[in-house]
């Protein structure tokens, strides 16, 4: 029988496909740390207040993928490139999704309406990374391997996500809702699209690493565009939404420690 679990764990004790597995998901924190320093040194003055939170989640980023470099590293594996169809954080800056990187490499200082598309499109994407860390975490929060990683990563992304909607409440209430709004659903129905395209190919992989049968590959794309459909009928909705957290402030303080980061058995 299938299950996310089970699916997950034919990865996992496959060299290669958690080869890929990794690699994709290190690039993608890595990916996520740069831009994330870049716009937290850009801030405006009016906004400085939240350059250290910017920062703090850059950092939380670049963690979480020297947290999966360390578990390739354990198994002596090393990274692969990324598959573009794979590249989810490549692809919705493709689609004009955040801030574009050239803007990112300019030393010139951002706007309000900048770090407004930023955070909307970080209260989107922290939403999806969030949803997949509770299912990871379901299923391998007790795993002797991979445990701690799940969990460690798995409270960050509560935390980003909670401080998304926190302050872009923060920036709706100084006149921005209407942008804040707008932009939101703007992202939110590019980011369906582009995680059903990355599911599919990432799956395929997996799938030609495997040597999974075609029904069984039918079966897991079946499932992804029915997961997309959910979405674009509805579902979304819990991308857009926003309520003031329970953690508030939630990247206000220290960031979790990473040393050791690059050492497998400090996270696994």
């Amino acid at each position: 029988m299938l299950s996310a679990k089970s699916v997950f764990q034919e990865i996992l004790d496959n060299d290669e496909s958690f080869r890929l597995f990794c690699s994709v998901a290190a690039s993608g924190e890595a990916q996520g740390g740069w831009e994330n320093g870049r716009i937290a040194a850009l801030v405006p003055e009016s906004l400085r207040d939240l350059a250290p939170k910017i920062a703090r989640h850059g950092a939380d980023e670049d963690k979480h993928g020297r947290i999966f470099s360390a578990l390739l590293s354990k198994r002596d594996l090393e990274p692969m490139e990324v598959p573009r169809a794979a590249d989810y954080t490549m692809l919705l800056e493709a689609r004009g999704i955040g801030l574009a990187h050239d803007k990112l490499r300019r030393d010139e200082p951002l706007t309000e309406h900048d770090i407004v598309i930023y955070l909307t499109h970080s209260r989107v994407t922290e939403q999806r990374a969030s949803a997949q860390m509770v299912m990871l975490r379901r299923c391998f929060g007790d795993h002797p391997d991979l445990g701690r990683a799940v969990r460690m990563i798995a409270e960050d992304e509560d935390n980003h996500l909670a401080y998304c909607h926190e302050e872009l409440l923060r920036l709706a209430a100084a006149g921005y809702g209407r942008t804040i709004q707008r932009a939101l659903r703007e992202s939110a129905l590019v980011e369906m699209e582009v995680y059903r395209d990355v599911s599919l190919a990432v799956m395929a992989h997996m799938g030609r690493i495997l040597g999974w049968p075609k029904p069984k590959s039918a079966l897991f794309a079946a499932g992804i565009h029915a997961l997309h459909v959910y979405e674009r009928l509805g579902g979304w909705r819990r991308m857009v939404s926003l309520r003031m957290p329970e953690r508030r402030n939630a990247l206000g303080g220290p960031a979790q420690s990473a040393s050791g980061a690059s050492e497998a058995p400090e996270f696994v």
